[in-house]
């Protein structure tokens, strides 16, 4: 996929920095509370152990301290909108070291509490329009974390379904930036602006090719909520199980997104 051509939005970069730390923080806090048996639990991402996925979600953020150790880019190639393909393209060698990360680090609080010293210190130390190599390509530090509140954002919520009453708290401006990015990948994949899409209270988006809508109630309209909308864009449910649960409402005859979703594939 060719990379985006505009920026759907800005983000200030100091809100998504205090975003980034809060959701791993709260990561972390659950993480020091799993048993051993909680541990090695199944998730909804295939073979996946939590040992697993906890352990991904320091890879996650450790991803920032390694762009900031790298050379930086001679120019931003990329933005945010082109983290979602990138990401795809990657996930056979994502997973296998998501694994070996696993074995090699029986501590994960330990691991944890390392990250997050280093990420403190990168944070504090790199201006926000560093330009970093990604996986996506080169783009700013500020736009490589906007990327990691989806991260943060969509695993948390994997660990919430793998451990029935862990309830690791979603910090809002973490959940509203991945919202946001998400709904505007959306946006980016399918232009046009005969349906609205709408995820109360964080994002509005115009897509779909057809009628330009003007003024008064679209004429095709999608709403749901953030935690749906996220796991519909990352392949956690499906457009037609969402629908049938109620968990998403469309009208019109260009307000079905089945085949536009999941974004991450």
């Amino acid at each position: 996929m060719p990379p985006a051509k505009k920026r759907a939005r800005t983000y200030d970069p100091g809100r998504t920095r205090t975003a980034v730390l809060a959701q791993f923080r709260h990561v972390h806090a659950a993480v020091r509370t799993l048993t051993p048996a909680q541990l090695s639990g199944p998730t909804r991402l295939g073979t996946w152990t939590v040992r697993d996925l906890a352990a991904h979600l320091t890879m996650a953020v450790e991803s920032v301290n390694l762009a900031v150790d790298r050379p930086a880019p001679a120019r931003a190639e990329r933005g945010p909108l082109d983290y979602a393909s990138a990401t795809a393209r990657h996930a056979d060698a994502i997973a296998e070291g998501t694994h070996t990360l696993a074995e090699a680090n029986p501590d994960l609080d330990a691991l944890y509490a390392r990250v997050e010293e280093r990420l403190v210190q990168v944070l504090t130390d790199t201006p926000p329009e560093r330009l970093v190599a990604t996986r996506a390509g080169g783009m700013t530090l500020a736009d490589h974390l906007v990327t990691r509140t989806v991260e943060l954002a969509v695993h948390t919520d994997d660990l919430n379904d793998a451990v029935p009453g862990l309830d690791v708290p979603l910090d809002r401006q973490a959940l509203a930036a991945c919202t946001r990015l998400l709904a505007d990948t959306l946006a980016a994949r399918a232009p046009g602006a005969s349906t609205e899409v709408r995820v109360p209270p964080y994002a509005v988006v115009q897509c779909v090719e057809g009628p330009r809508h003007t003024r008064g109630t679209p004429p095709n309209v999608v709403e749901t909520d953030p935690l749906t909308w996220i796991r519909l864009a990352t392949g956690r449910t499906d457009w037609h199980t969402a629908l049938a649960g109620a968990k998403v409402s469309a009208s019109g005859e260009r307000a079905d997104l089945g085949g536009l979703l999941p974004l991450m594939s």
